[in-house]
């Protein structure tokens, strides 16, 4: 089964989605902090992560640094879902290996899942 994690801190953000894949025949498991994102991570090798970047602990993009620096992380799939606009995204993050960035404002949970699926095939 395809595991997907997302790294949210806002929790109706993150079951919104958790509910939408695991609808779609997804496992799903879920962190709210870069912390806990790069351990849950480590344990669980997702097949492509959904990664928010402003999150209390550790933000995203210093999680998906820590991810790439490891061997088990530096080939997982990850698109940013942030409400950072594609321009405040910091160069480094995009450097980081990243499959896409998402606002969170623009797409629709369906749009996300076709997407992710999307990348999933690639």
């Amino acid at each position: 089964m395809t595991k997907i994690a997302i790294i949210e801190d806002d929790q109706a953000i993150s079951q919104m989605y958790r509910f939408k894949f695991e609808a779609e025949g997804y496992s799903v498991e879920t962190a709210e902090n870069g912390k806990l994102g790069l351990e849950l991570a480590e344990s669980v090798k997702p097949d492509i992560i959904l990664l928010d970047l402003m999150m209390p602990e550790m933000t995203g993009d210093v999680m998906l640094e820590k991810m790439r620096a490891t061997d088990w992380g530096k080939d997982i799939k990850v698109i940013i879902l942030t409400n950072m606009g594609e321009q405040e995204v910091p160069q480094s993050v995009r450097d980081l290996g990243v499959l896409g960035i998402i606002l969170k404002a623009d797409m629709t949970p369906r749009q996300v899942a076709d997407l992710v699926k999307k990348q999933l095939v690639a």
